[in-house]
């Protein structure tokens, strides 16, 4: 369930949350959050379970979402270039469409997850778990 004090900090904006998130060591609690097209740009989102959340067209370029929960989360066509992924998890997620360049994604789990025209251009994939993607473009992975 999400927590509607962290909602409330979140749709602040970046300084807000990212100064609160400074303070406290709460874990967020974003679950089925609607973000749709919001402009996340370097925001901490690191450790937050964001299951099941429509973050489509959202931007999260440059945002720290290590360690952070994204089973079932729809990040379609959302900015998340040079963001960092680091032991993420985006089990079933929904990729499609999505900017990942130069994103690190090292010992991050993919399983399942929708990589339909994602691109990955210098995305870290070290460790990563890319097993049983959708539409993942093969010859694409063997470039990094």
């Amino acid at each position: 369930m999400t927590n509607l004090h962290h909602l409330g900090l979140l749709k602040q904006g970046k300084e807000t949350w990212n100064a609160w998130r400074q303070e406290h060591h709460e874990v967020p609690e974003l679950i089925g959050v609607i973000l749709t097209d919001a402009d996340l740009n370097g925001i901490d989102l690191s450790g937050a379970d964001l299951r099941w959340s429509n973050l489509s067209g959202a931007n999260l370029r440059g945002a720290n979402l290590v360690g952070a929960n994204l089973v079932g989360a729809d990040l379609s066509e959302a900015d998340l270039s040079e963001a960092n992924l680091t032991a993420c998890v985006l089990r079933l997620a929904d990729l499609s469409k999505t900017r990942l360049q130069d994103t690190n994604l090292s010992g991050a789990d993919l399983r399942g997850a929708s990589l339909f025209e994602t691109d990955l251009h210098g995305a870290k994939l070290t460790g990563t778990c890319i097993q049983d993607t959708n539409s993942l473009d093969q010859n694409a992975i063997k470039s990094f």
